[in-house]
C-alpha cells in the first residue's frame, strides 16, 4: 500500500478509537437509574422554562446594552465639552 493510504488508514482508526471512547465515557449519562446521593428537585414550569431561558437571556443582554449606550453617550458629550 502507498503511504498516503496507510496514513488516511491511520486516520480512520484513530477517529473510530476516538469515537468508541467517547461514546463508552458517556454510556453512564444514558443511565435510567439514580444513584444514591441523586435527589433531583422539582421541574420548571412552562413559564419559569421560558422565563430562565428565554426572558432572563433577552433582559441581561438589554440591560448591558444600555450600560453600554450610556457611557459611550457620556464619553462624547466629554469629549465634545473639551
Amino acid at each position: 500500500m502507498s503511504n498516503k493510504v496507510n496514513k488516511n488508514v491511520l486516520r480512520a482508526g484513530t477517529i473510530t478509537a476516538g469515537t468508541a471512547l467517547m461514546l463508552l465515557m458517556s454510556s453512564p449519562a444514558f443511565a435510567l437509574t439514580r444513584d444514591d446521593g441523586d435527589d433531583p428537585g422539582p421541574g420548571l414550569s412552562v413559564i419559569e422554562t421560558l422565563g430562565l431561558y428565554v426572558a432572563l437571556p433577552i433582559v441581561l443582554f438589554l440591560v448591558i446594552a444600555g450600560l453600554v449606550m450610556v457611557g459611550d453617550k457620556s464619553r462624547k458629550q466629554a469629549d465634545s465639552k473639551v
